[in-house]
């Protein structure tokens, strides 16, 4: 039986690649309402997602450059849709 590797799209940006891996891993999401990128606050998937950016760096960067651009893009995710209203 033929198997083939799902190929990934193309991206055009460190970011748009850095946010790419991160829902690859399961440690971000989208805000069903609103498309508002929000932290899971998932420590597994956050490992998970900087194993991946070891492990398939995009041409031009390093290993190092390439977990930066993860946590430097976690970093920036909050936890919450700022769309939405807040839960009590």
């Amino acid at each position: 039986m033929l198997m083939t590797k799902e190929r990934r799209t193309a991206i055009r940006t460190v970011r748009g690649w850095a946010i790419a891996v991160l829902q690859e891993a399961g440690a971000i999401r989208e805000c069903e309402y609103h498309g508002w990128m929000q932290d899971r606050e998932d420590p597994h998937a956050r490992q998970r997602a900087l194993e991946i950016a070891r492990q398939d760096v995009p041409p031009g960067l390093s290993p190092e450059a390439a977990t930066g651009a993860v946590i430097e893009v976690l970093d920036s995710i909050g936890d919450a849709c700022p769309e939405c209203p807040p839960e009590v």
